[in-house]
């Protein structure tokens, strides 16, 4: 009987978002009886709690957390080989282009193969972001096999003529089955929504690149609305957002909550899920919307068109365009039946193209045809 493939999903230490749920997507999806997944973080930050590996661990799969001494650390590549070595590791799987460099010279002398999955690329990074993100692309060509989750991510790495042979296409997916079981909202939102308050949300991290200032920009065009935006999630800009929400004078309208691990309870009480971001790879965020049947207004980015078409499975608008955003979302505020149109074809399209079922299939497939 032939044995289990064991891979290793190596990710971030740092918190939960979509690439790390998407990791606990994937795992939990992996047929069992094909695959022995674990789930492991190199700790470059002296992080107490990891919540990756926590999650993980409530699915049974094993975790490993690397200890790394700054931000580049032998000894922690070292102990990645190690624990490669000792749990016979058949692919290390990598998810950032730190990881991707680390488990690339932790294989070194070892029998494992090793794969990315590149989540997506920043829009006019700073010049830090764009150097790490460069050196992840040298690192792409001495990889076994680089998996993008969409059109839009494998068309660059595609004009690379020694990379072209690694690159496998295999989209992405959201847990179905983890957004329709939850059911309840989060009584933070069905307050707003009993005010006959209409609640434009956003889930994610509260980055430059996400576009929030521009979120924003438009609710300052609606002051006299009943417009309130609802951000769930934490990050860098939090303060500037604050600041910036107080300045326009709707502070009393938008509604910060952090990081909430009920964010689905959230989600389900919006109506309407607004990105306004400026780059994606294929959003997360809009997946589970389409899944939980909330209407989408996004930016007309090709991450964002590969999930909204504009017409039926949600709206589109110019990237950095507060007066367009505010038209579309203006639609859905005027007519139940819009919204309640573009819930049913976007949730159906999701269903029946993003399973995780079928994701899982392919990486099987894949892991296989790495190994034997």
């Amino acid at each position: 009987m032939k044995r289990r493939l064991k891979v290793l999903q190596l990710g971030s230490p740092s918190g939960l978002y979509g690439a790390e749920r998407w990791i606990l997507m994937l795992v939990k999806h992996l047929d069992p009886s094909l695959v022995e997944s674990f789930v492991g973080v190199v700790n470059d930050d002296n992080y107490q709690n990891i919540p990756l590996c926590a999650e993980a661990a409530k699915l049974g799969v094993q975790t490993v957390t690397i200890e790394a001494h700054g931000k580049f650390s032998f000894a922690a590549i070292t102990a990645l080989r190690r624990f490669a070595v000792d749990n016979e590791i058949d692919v290390i799987h990598t998810h950032f282009y730190k990881t991707d460099l680390l488990g690339l010279l932790a294989s070194v002398g070892t029998s494992c193969k090793v794969m990315s999955t590149p989540h997506g690329w920043t829009e006019d990074p700073p010049l830090r972001l764009r150097a790490y993100e460069a050196i992840a692309r040298v690192v792409f060509l001495f990889l076994d096999s680089v998996v993008p989750l969409s059109e839009g991510l494998m068309g660059p790495l595609q004009r690379v003529p020694v990379l072209k042979k690694k690159l496998h296409l295999i989209r992405n997916a959201v847990d179905i089955d983890e957004v329709a079981a939850q059911t309840a909202v989060a009584s933070e939102v069905s307050d707003l929504a009993g005010q006959e308050r209409f609640v434009i949300g956003y889930v994610g991290r509260l980055t430059p690149g996400k576009g929030l200032d521009i979120l924003l920009k438009m609710m300052a065009r609606h002051a006299e609305s009943n417009w309130h935006a609802v951000l769930v999630g934490e990050g860098e800009q939090e303060d500037e957002l604050r600041e910036l929400a107080e300045e326009f004078g709707i502070g009393d309208r938008v509604h910060f909550f952090g990081f909430r691990p009920d964010r689905l309870a959230f989600l389900k009480g919006f109506d309407v899920f607004v990105l306004p971001s400026r780059s994606e790879g294929i959003p997360r965020c809009l997946m589970e919307s389409q899944a939980a049947g909330v209407p989408i207004v996004a930016t007309d980015i090709p991450g964002c068109r590969n999930l909204v078409d504009g017409e039926n499975t949600g709206l589109l608008f110019p990237v950095d365009d507060a007066a367009a955003m505010a038209a579309q979302v203006l639609k859905l505020d005027r007519s139940a039946d819009l919204r309640e149109r573009l819930a049913r074809q976007g949730k159906a399209f999701v269903n029946e193209q993003y399973s995780p079922k079928r994701m899982a299939n392919e990486y099987e497939a894949l892991y296989e045809n790495l190994i034997h």
